[in-house]
């Protein structure tokens, strides 16, 4: 029998759980509604206020992708730290307020600087972000405990992108009343609330025991990831994957706001369905993941997000709207999965004290396919800016859409579904 010790030491470690479980959900708050209104849409409006081209919005789009080397090094300073949480607290501020602090650049610089300044300082938030992304990835994965870590992140994301959902329905309804510079500074005045109260809660975080690798050198420690092949592979595969949907998935709004002269609201509705069903397919994807393996559940989600930039095609025969409508929801349904399924390979799939070089790894390779995708998108856009709309409008996503078809069922079933 168990002790009356024993089973209150059980409930008191339950009690501190549950405790640190809810400060985690709780710091995720202010963290969406600020992602929401300086990401996705209301990102490619502005830019587009400021002035960018294609191209620089492509790159913008890429460059948060590509800092994400510099977590190789982030991953191997981090196992000299005494406190990851006041490590992570000050990288996160930094990220927070130097991205925050883009709304001040039409008060702050001549218009012909507005979008050099706007790359500068969020290619600064970002690298600073990198860090503290490995920091909260290594931290969260000591507070949630590994029996409930599918059931707490698919009820985490829920609840979370439902809050996104109606700060990007109100965010659009903002900037349809009130277009141009008035109503950016209203979704910045909002985004600066929430920086301060994002930045505020991450003083509660626990700071949890970290179980430092067993090697104290960076190579070596570089090199465990790079000779498990089967992590290495899979990880090729996924970055390989994620450069084809980067050259298309990023420009959406783009296209939808210039090329076929949608409102802010109409996006957001539309960004609203994708939302909602991405947060339904996160319980759907979480059960399943109770039964499968994160690899098998990734390779089925492979072909959902091909089928979405397919879809883009019966722009040419049906209503735009509907069409419209049906892509996002398709992508939504995939994109969820993935990226559950790809964090959950991350802290799940790897061994506890290398992780944070395995996620880092995962990071910069992920992230150097994804940097040129976009970038590689906005300019082939800027190319065929001449050529007649269809091309521009879905001829990108059918090319996209067959060559996603073409790795998942040649590398990805070989690489992930058999793994």
């Amino acid at each position: 029998m168990i002790s009356l010790r024993s089973r209150q030491q059980y409930q008191r470690k339950a009690s501190v759980q549950r405790k640190n479980l809810k400060i985690a959900t709780m710091e995720g708050v202010p963290a969406v509604m600020f992602q929401t209104l300086l990401g996705g849409q209301f990102l490619t409006g502005f830019l587009l206020y400021l002035g960018a081209n294609s191209s620089q919005l492509g790159f913008v789009l890429a460059i948060t992708t590509f800092v994400n080397i510099a977590q190789l090094f982030a991953a191997f300073l981090i196992q000299r730290l005494k406190s990851r949480k006041w490590t992570l607290v000050l990288f996160v501020a930094f990220h927070r307020i130097l991205w925050g602090g883009t709304g001040l650049i039409p008060f702050l610089f001549p218009k012909p600087y507005w979008v050099t300044a706007f790359i500068i300082l969020y290619t600064l938030a970002f690298m600073f972000n990198t860090v503290g992304g490995i920091l909260w990835n290594s931290l969260i994965s000591d507070i949630v405990p590994a029996r409930v870590r599918g059931r707490y992140f698919g009820i985490r994301n829920t609840m979370l992108n439902a809050l996104g959902t109606l700060v990007m329905y109100a965010g659009g309804i903002i900037l349809d009343y009130e277009p141009g510079g008035k109503g950016f500074l209203i979704l910045y005045i909002i985004v600066w609330v929430c920086i301060a109260a994002n930045i505020t809660m991450f003083f509660f975080y626990p700071d949890m025991p970290f179980e430092r690798s067993s090697e104290s050198r960076f190579i070596p420690m570089l090199k465990k990831p790079l000779r498990d092949s089967s992590f290495l592979k899979a990880t090729l595969f996924l970055g390989g994957f994620l450069f084809l949907q980067n050259l298309v998935a990023p420009l959406y709004s783009y296209v939808m706001l210039q090329l076929l002269h949608i409102n802010y609201q109409t996006l957001s509705l539309l960004n609203v369905g994708q939302t909602v069903f991405m947060m339904g397919s996160f319980y759907i994807w979480g059960n399943l993941n109770a039964r499968f393996s994160n690899r098998r559940l990734l390779f089925w989600t492979l072909p959902i997000i091909a089928l979405s930039c397919l879809l883009w095609g019966l722009l040419s025969v049906l209503p735009m709207l509907l069409v419209l409508a049906a892509a996002h929801i398709i992508f939504g349904i995939g994109v969820g999965g993935f990226n559950q399924l790809a964090f959950n390979f991350m802290i799940g799939d790897t061994p506890k004290g290398e992780r944070p070089m395995y996620m880092a790894m995962y990071a910069a390779i992920t992230g150097v396919a994804a940097f040129f995708g976009p970038l590689i998108g906005g300019n082939v856009h800027g190319l065929i800016q001449h050529w007649p709309v269809w091309t521009q409008i879905y001829g990108m996503q059918l090319i996209v859409g067959v060559s996603m078809i073409v790795v998942s069922l040649t590398f990805g079933r070989r690489i992930l579904k058999d793994a």
